[in-house]
């Protein structure tokens, strides 16, 4: 079965998509070959429509259905375009369903607890445009639960993890997209995993938001190499109470975003320039990182996401980590870069199998539950398949180059 998996992160700059071609193995378990994946941009009209009405900017449903619609078609024509790109690949054959994450605008949490989660992007759109089956709204069902409804990549961690686990070693895959999750395995415990804090979301911020440089990115660190950390700033931004609640924890943009990083300058009565500023926020990731790090007591990191490619926070993150192997999850066969949309193509795989798709010991669920809601195409829905156990194992391979 091919599952088109579909996301937008934190970062609300693109569209990430990822087909990936599920079979079953010689010995009962599951394959995923990786057939293609792309990202697709956000239209900037769109994109600076969906960051004026972030938190902490009031809106009204007016809005909230505007983007909805907008964002959904952003979403059904990217799927459309992924398709078209695939069926001209060599061995490539018919998609046969697609998951979509959407774009997350709130995740509302009080007092650690999850209350509710809402994804923009409607489904509908995707599967009038592809004309195929579309499981949305994935995080829902966890919260519901009792859940954090994040992190929902875990399933995905835990395969590719598998063989530290059974080699007796303890070993963590992070994730460096907008917000910084972690999830760690160790020989005979159950998986835990969390939002650490912003990898890249608050340096997003205040680069978009400055007009001292073009993009909307820290593209390679450039900024953050000719800055310096400022202490009296990294100080106030290491204050905040997220980073000392234990897990299961999960948190966005409506803690994490300009306003955030405003409010620590104005405590520490600083007004560094965009590069000092810069500098401090890939400080801040790094420290928060190797915090997590070190307290997982894990001997490798598997990375991926955005923040991989900025080797100033990769070397920071390293340094502070000494005596842990750090790679990306290109050598397990995921391409760092499209790896949330393959975990949300095995999400999509799952659900159309009746299998549940989170991991309570991550999220705090009070079990395991299919995740999503499906939308049937004009054609009407397909035979779907079911299972009564998930695969005893799952492995990946690629034809993208990573």
């Amino acid at each position: 079965m091919r599952i088109l998996g579909m996301i937008s992160g934190t970062s609300h700059d693109a569209i990430d998509v990822a087909i990936v071609d599920f079979t079953g193995s010689s010995d009962g378990g599951l394959t995923g070959l990786i057939e293609h994946s792309a990202s697709v941009p956000y239209e900037a009209a769109l994109r600076g429509r969906l960051i004026a009405a972030l938190p902490p900017a009031p809106i009204g449903l007016a809005v909230a259905c505007e983007l909805d619609t907008r964002i959904g078609q952003a979403f059904a024509a990217a799927a459309a375009n992924a398709i078209a790109v695939h069926a001209a690949l060599p061995a490539s054959g018919p998609v046969d369903a697609i998951c979509t994450h959407g774009q997350t605008v709130f995740h509302w949490v009080e007092d650690g607890t999850a209350r509710g989660t809402l994804q923009l992007g409607q489904p509908a759109w995707i599967a009038e445009a592809t004309g195929l089956t579309v499981v949305s709204d994935i995080r829902a069902a966890d919260v519901a639960a009792g859940g954090q409804g994040a992190p929902l990549v875990p399933i995905l961690d835990v395969a590719l993890l598998e063989r530290f686990r059974g080699r007796g070693q303890r070993a963590a895959a992070l994730n460096l997209g907008g917000i910084a999750n972690i999830t760690v395995c160790a020989p005979a415990a159950d998986p835990v995993a969390w939002d650490i804090g912003p990898a890249n979301a608050l340096i997003d911020a205040v680069v978009t938001a400055s007009a001292e440089a073009p993009g909307t990115f820290d593209r390679h660190g450039a900024l953050a190499a000719t800055g310096r950390v400022i202490p009296e700033l990294l100080a106030e931004l290491l204050a905040e109470p997220y980073y000392r609640r234990p897990p299961p924890k999960s948190t966005g943009k409506e803690l994490f975003h300009l306003g955030h990083v405003e409010d620590a300058m104005r405590r520490a009565a600083v007004t560094p320039s965009l590069s000092d500023r810069v500098a401090t926020l890939t400080e801040l990731t790094a420290r928060t990182v190797a915090t997590a790090v070190t307290a997982a007591d894990v001997g490798i990191v598997v990375t991926a996401g955005g923040g991989a490619h900025n080797p100033v926070m990769m070397r920071r993150i390293a340094h502070l980590v000494p005596g842990v192997r750090v790679t990306d999850s290109g050598e397990f066969g995921v391409p760092p870069d499209a790896k949330e949309a393959v975990a949300l193509a095995l999400i999509g795989w799952a659900t159309l199998h009746g299998l549940p798709a989170n991991v309570p010991s991550c999220t705090g669920a009070s079990g395991p539950r299919v995740l999503g809601r499906i939308s049937v195409p004009p054609g009407g829905l397909p035979r779907l398949g079911r299972r009564a156990s998930w695969p005893p194992g799952l492995a990946f391979s690629s034809r993208i180059a990573s």
